[in-house]
């Protein structure tokens, strides 16, 4: 894995999960309660043997800047082993990124002074396990021009993704992004094949193509919508199926580009026997923890005419909580949070330092840092009440409540 350089694009504004995003970036975003989105792809190239990675950034990229520089700076230049954070340098012209293919186009620079044999290109805001190195050596065994990964997706979600048809030697014949009709995997009417923004290029083809996208004026400049559907006819473009080597079923991957998905996502890690495993010791997900105490439930009065327990149930309860005479189920606590006495957290994620005044009530809720809900006070109980509040409320009952830096809500 020496010769390969793996980019990680970053800079996508995720207007479809604001508020969370309000002030900071998609990849950036809590999740899982101590991890960041981010981190999920920067493991996967650490648990493949990657060691060169450029981390290319864009809009709002204080709070990933200042996670990346805590957690990740332990590569060692010296060994050339690195995880750099590249901002747009506007080298080629003075315009932002316009489109994936754009962003790797104007840090060439960067990309050939690693002088890599193959560059693999990922995307930072997705949730899943993956040895890279497998779908590298694939690409290399196959003499593939270009290799993306790929995994099936319910036909209905297909407008979502760039959507391949293959053969039978995983070559891709077809290639539309965000098509309306899809067109639907062979003997599988209810599903098709969707890409995964993993892309493995030969590092000289990769410059070539970049230089010629970026004198077509008609071009948007992504890999989906451009480069990749122009090229299927002409060379190789091997398909990457994401499955499980020894079952051959699709495994665990979300894309977390909506509030929906971003929920659901999250309260996959409460079930039983989740299907993204955390606690895979051959396979650990780094992140960036800060010093806190270990969590605290206190409180067990059984005899009180009211009585009170700090209790958790089918739960993740971080470091620095404390379940201070209220019950928690089937939630997430991030760092830091404190629920208070009488009060009641059912099925929401709640991020660092959130606290839950006395007897209030909350559920199917996402709550961003520093959020305090006062005392008696119910959120996810009276949709129009909290729509009137001004809090986010999705289509299937989701309340979420931006960041407040420590005040509290209004009552």
């Amino acid at each position: 894995m020496r010769r390969v350089l793996a980019l990680i694009l970053a800079g996508g504004k995720g207007t479809r999960l604001e508020p969370l995003t309000r002030d900071r970036a998609k990849p950036a975003v809590p999740f899982g309660g101590i991890y960041r989105i981010v981190d999920f792809t920067l493991s996967n190239c650490l648990n493949s043997g990657l060691r060169n990675i450029l981390v290319l950034t864009q809009y709002k990229a204080a709070s990933l800047d200042r996670h990346i520089h805590l957690g990740w700076r332990f590569l060692t230049r010296e060994l050339n082993e690195f995880i750099d954070i590249l901002p747009p340098q506007q080298r080629i012209d003075e315009n932002w990124y316009q489109g994936t293919a754009d962003a790797v186009y104007q840090n060439i620079y960067s990309i050939e002074r690693s002088n890599p044999d193959y560059v693999l290109i990922l995307s930072g805001d997705h949730i899943y396990k993956l040895d890279y190195a497998e779908l590298i050596q694939d690409h290399i065994d196959a003499k593939a021009d270009i290799t993306v990964g790929c995994i099936p997706v319910p036909i209905h979600e297909g407008d979502q993704f760039g959507v391949m048809q293959v053969d039978g030697s995983h070559r891709v014949i077809k290639f539309a992004e965000k098509p309306k009709d899809p067109d639907p995997m062979p003997g599988h009417p209810d599903l098709c094949l969707a890409s995964m923004g993993i892309y493995v290029f030969n590092a000289a083809f990769l410059f070539d193509q970049l230089c010629r996208d970026a004198t077509q004026s008609d071009s948007q400049h992504d890999f989906g919508k451009n480069i990749i559907p122009q090229l299927v006819d002409t060379h190789h473009v091997r398909a990457f199926p994401f499955r499980d080597k020894n079952t051959g079923h699709s495994r665990y991957w979300r894309d977390v580009g909506t509030l929906e998905a971003y929920y659901e996502a999250n309260m996959d890690l409460v079930s039983v026997e989740p299907e993204l495993n955390l606690y895979d010791r051959s396979w650990p997900i780094r992140t960036y923890q800060a010093s806190a105490p270990p969590p605290k439930f206190v409180f067990a009065e059984t005899g009180a005419p009211q009585p009170r327990a700090g209790v958790a149930y089918d739960s993740m309860v971080c470091s620095g909580s404390i379940v201070s005479g209220g019950k928690v189920s089937r939630s997430i606590l991030s760092p830091n949070v404190r629920v208070n006495s009488y009060s009641l957290v059912e099925d929401s994620i709640l991020f660092e330092g959130v606290d839950i005044g006395r007897h209030a009530r909350v559920r199917r809720a996402i709550l961003d840092k520093g959020v305090h809900i006062p005392e008696g006070m119910t959120v996810g109980y009276d949709l129009e009440e909290d729509r009137r509040r001004g809090f986010t409320v999705t289509e299937s009952g989701i309340v979420v409540i931006a960041k407040m830096d420590g005040f509290d809500v209004p009552a």
